[in-house]
């Protein structure tokens, strides 16, 4: 596909350009089969670069490459040999995996878990399988079956009650799904009353503010609200959810147990053991970085983050480059997911631009979220966190900032591939990541040291001021104090219990958008004053202050959007502030479906 201009196209990209409304020129055969694009597109003024579109086994994904060179390099001898003999060894990993998994299901099936070692299998199995079958054997049923149930269904009923009668569906899930269960003593249908009612008042506040309401789809809002509901209640209500985030969440304890034996070398065992943010937390996140480049280079992770962006992209009806970052943000992190796009950054629409940064202010990386498991914060909240915000985010920056002008990305999902960062073998990328790793551990640490020693001089300052107007002991005047009362409403709306809880968890969030999620959970975590809070609150807090919605993110997202795009550098200040908002209100939403749906609160505190 061609970088292009929005005014002008290369004809010979034109050829194999895809309408988002499926048509398409007699050339896109052509296309389907690998042709490459190597030429130039010259338009009167400047030369904008070809990209070369690739065909994937995906009908759904392209794969993007620099048109600069269209030679590629020699295969080497071990290369050769597994593309001659790749079918033994794919058929040795599926019997290696199958023995494993009968031999598991036969000695354990009574006292140990058999889901997650089923969906292992089961993703083995279907990855493996689709290396030689198209995946329209599986598509092409599929959406036979849906064309032939929910299409012709929806087809009966008049165009105008279609959203209306969606967004009664979606209503009514919330509604039965949030107050046919049990009461407890600590999550009663008063206090899920409180967390619907703060979710309705977000919504109406988007709606009031939307750049647009009349350019509002509101088929991608009613879809990502109900998909970020179904999604609290499959992990938070059903044993299944359950166990599958408790196994990943096991897996990223398991990081902080690998990394810590590398410390053990560098240092000895029993400094291994102290549970110092600088020798627990940072090495694993050097590690978990360094894991992160070694799937990239194998292509897991865009492989993936791909099938991942497709579900979104068909299911929400957002551009394709939307899709991806969405996607990958909770994976890679803000600013690496815009990475993705690198190619088409500077032909976002501005809705788009905005979208991208939304996803990026309201869930963590998946660096950070290791570091706060290792801080003691609940995993399989953190976890369910970041997947309930990918839909919420896109429904939120919708209503936020509706798209108004045509997306190149429009009806296909766009994985370019980096060149740039190519490794030689899965050793250089596991050493690059590790120097990736060190460098974000680094930022971590310094901007930590600082914020934090910047919060101490200002809370000196107000300490100070407050004496004169006899506020001291117990109820200095700190920073921390102010945003305690800024964000007590916010804390109610969300269906904290009333009473001491809510300062408290205004504290939390005031602390949370001034400086940043680590603080917070720094402080939710090992300060004496939140340990008192009761199970529901501690979920809400948890939950709320799960994403990278904090003034200290706009400098990063400006600034890597504008080192992608340079000529885009005006949008993407003059949208910061507002997806900023946006993406704090989609972490929130995402407490607010959790104070809906949760039960057994104390499992997850």
């Amino acid at each position: 596909m061609a970088e292009i201009t929005p005014k002008s196209r290369d004809p010979a990209v034109d050829a194999n350009y895809q309408h988002p409304d499926g048509r398409s020129s007699d050339s896109q055969d052509s296309m389907a089969k690998g042709d490459r694009i190597t030429e130039h597109n010259k338009t009167a003024d400047h030369t904008v670069p070809v990209y070369v579109e690739k065909q994937t086994e995906d009908p759904y994904i392209i794969n993007v490459e620099s048109g600069a060179d269209s030679t590629s390099p020699p295969q080497t001898s071990k290369a050769s040999f597994y593309r001659r003999y790749r079918m033994w060894f794919h058929l040795a990993v599926w019997l290696i995996v199958t023995g494993w998994w009968t031999a598991g299901l036969a000695l354990h099936h009574a006292d140990k878990n058999w889901i997650v070692p089923f969906l292992i299998w089961l993703c083995v199995t279907l990855r493996i399988l689709f290396l030689y079958v198209p995946n329209t054997i599986i598509t092409k049923p599929m959406r036979w079956v849906w064309e032939n149930t929910c299409v012709r269904f929806t087809s009966y009923i008049p165009e105008k009650f279609r959203l209306p009668l969606g967004a009664a569906l979606t209503v009514s899930v919330i509604l039965v799904g949030a107050f046919a269960s049990k009461e407890n003593a600590d999550n009663t249908r008063e206090n899920r009353a409180v967390s619907l009612f703060g979710l309705v008042v977000l919504i109406a506040g988007l709606y009031a503010t939307s750049r647009n309401r009349k350019a509002i789809n509101w088929h991608t809002v009613i879809v990502g609200m109900l998909m970020q509901f179904i999604i609290a209640l499959f992990v938070l209500r059903t044993e299944a959810g359950y166990d599958i985030f408790d196994f990943i969440s096991g897996l990223a304890r398991s990081l902080l147990g690998f990394a810590r034996e590398g410390v053990a070398f560098l240092t000895t065992p029993d400094i291994a053991a102290l549970t110092f943010f600088f020798l627990s937390v940072l090495p694993a996140i050097i590690f978990f970085v360094s894991i992160v480049q070694l799937l990239y280079y194998w292509g897991v992770l865009q492989w993936f983050v791909g099938k991942f962006a497709v579900f979104f992209f068909w299911a929400m009806k957002v551009s394709g480059a939307e899709a991806v970052v969405a996607a990958a943000t909770p994976f890679i992190g803000q600013g690496e997911s815009a990475m993705l796009i690198k190619p088409f950054v500077q032909y976002l629409t501005k809705a788009e631009l905005h979208q991208v940064m939304c996803s990026g202010f309201a869930t963590i990386a998946g660096s950070v979220l290791v570091a706060y498991i290792g801080m003691g914060i609940n995993p399989q909240a953190l976890i369910s966190s970041c997947v309930m915000s990918i839909p919420a985010s896109i429904a939120i920056s919708k209503m936020r900032y509706p798209e108004e002008d045509d997306s190149l990305t429009a009806g296909r999902v766009v994985v370019p591939e980096d060149e740039s960062h190519k490794a030689a073998n899965f050793l250089h990328a596991f050493a690059n990541g590790a120097w990736l790793g060190l460098k974000i551990a680094g930022m971590i640490m310094t901007t930590l040291l600082c914020i934090i020693a910047f919060v101490g001089l200002v809370n000196g300052l107000l300490t100070w001021f407050g004496r004169y107007l006899n506020l001291n002991g117990e109820y200095d005047l700190t920073l921390q104090l102010i945003l305690s009362y800024v964000f007590y409403p916010v804390a109610f709306l969300l269906g904290v219990p009333r009473g001491p809880d809510l300062l408290k968890v205004g504290k939390l969030l005031g602390t949370k958008v001034i400086v940043n999620e680590f603080v917070a959970y720094d402080m939710l975590a090992n300060d004496p004053e939140f340990q008192s809070l009761s199970p529901r609150s501690m979920l809400i807090a948890t939950y709320s202050i799960c994403g990278f919605g904090n003034i200290g993110s706009l400098g990063t997202q400006i600034g890597v959007l504008s080192q992608l795009a340079p000529g885009r550098s005006g949008d993407v200040s003059r949208l910061a502030i507002s997806a900023l908002i946006t993406g704090i209100l989609a972490t929130l939403s995402s407490a607010s479906i959790a104070g809906l749906v949760i039960q057994n609160e104390a499992s997850f505190t």
